[in-house]
């Protein structure tokens, strides 16, 4: 059963009228920060996320099931499965037994599939598998969602990131001095 927060995050992302991927986003969230916390382990990053995608379709995300050609049939029944679970109300209890099952196979497992490196190994892999035009309009999208002020941030952090490994002492304060620029040494 996923936390009040997640569910509330979650539902904020429905209230704002974010696309159905980032409120499932909140639940992919939770799944990493349990397994860092060492409540249970995951086998790969790909696994932690497809049991937070299987969490927000179970709590009524209105995230659909790959389409055919893109996942697996397997993959496609079981997502179809917890995508109509959280559409209806659940008539029956879960079955103590296999919850606990699998807690149990999952807790066997390491807790690397959440590490910094696996995450960005899985982002670069999955984003490999999407042509450049799937990948442009992803990221016209998010400029779109974000707006001025979301940009504006992530945009000095990496302006800063470059004048750092550059050496440039422009906009690095711990570069030292500043330097003039060859305009400026003109001008002087």
């Amino acid at each position: 059963m996923p936390e009040r927060k997640t569910l509330d995050r979650a539902r904020k992302d429905l209230l704002q009228g974010k696309a159905p991927t980032t409120q499932a986003g909140e639940f992919v969230r939770e799944e990493i920060e349990h397994i860092r916390e060492g409540k249970h382990g995951a086998r790969s990053a790909k696994q932690a996320i497809a049991i937070g995608l299987s969490k927000a379709r179970h709590a009524g995300v209105k995230l659909r099931p790959p389409k055919m050609g893109h996942a697996p049939k397997k993959v496609r029944t079981r997502t179809a499965r917890d995508y109509s679970t959280g559409k209806t109300a659940s008539e029956r209890a879960p079955s103590r037994k296999r919850s606990r099952a699998t807690l149990m196979a999952l807790q066997r497992e390491g807790i690397r599939a959440a590490s910094h490196l696996a995450l960005s190994r899985q982002a670069r892999a999955s984003a490999r598998s999407r042509s450049a035009l799937s990948r442009s309009h992803a990221a016209q999208q998010a400029a779109r969602t974000k707006g001025t002020k979301g940009i504006r941030g992530p945009a000095r952090k990496a302006a800063r990131t470059r004048a750092t490994r550059r050496g440039s002492p422009g906009l690095n304060p711990a570069a030292g001095v500043k330097r003039p620029s060859p305009v400026q040494a003109l001008i002087e």
